[in-house]
């Protein structure tokens, strides 16, 4: 009796986005765990989160976290509710958006693919 050939199969790649986030949600996403770098804007905790303890002020069209730029567009989801609401909802953040926070380790890890887009070197 001859042998089933095997089939050999490739490891499944991760699911880019996998909790299904909206563009906003992403953006926001994406602006927090830049936030979470900085320990000027943010405090990690023994549980491995990390509150964040201040948001730039804007000035013109744009604002800092660090060295790096972000547009003014890139972070309406910062002082939007239902933002929040929907990144505790996922597990990505806990607290009382945007006032009182952290970003869990889910939100820290979660993988925005939008760094290099919305975060830019500064030039001032």
């Amino acid at each position: 009796m001859l042998a089933e050939p095997t089939v050999e199969t490739a490891p499944a790649m991760p699911k880019k986005n996998p909790l299904n986030l909206n563009p906003l949600q992403l953006r926001t996403l994406t602006l927090l765990q830049e936030l979470a770098r900085h320990p000027e804007l943010s405090t990690r905790l023994d549980s491995g989160e990390v509150l964040i303890t201040g948001v730039p002020t804007p000035h013109g069209n744009h604002f800092h976290i660090g060295a790096r730029v972000v547009a003014s567009r890139d972070a309406t989801g910062l002082a939007n509710p239902a933002v929040g609401a929907a990144l505790a909802r996922k597990g990505l953040i806990d607290g009382d958006f945007p006032t009182a926070f952290t970003l869990t380790e889910a939100g820290l890890a979660y993988d925005t693919g939008l760094r290099e887009a919305i975060l830019h070197g500064s030039d001032h």
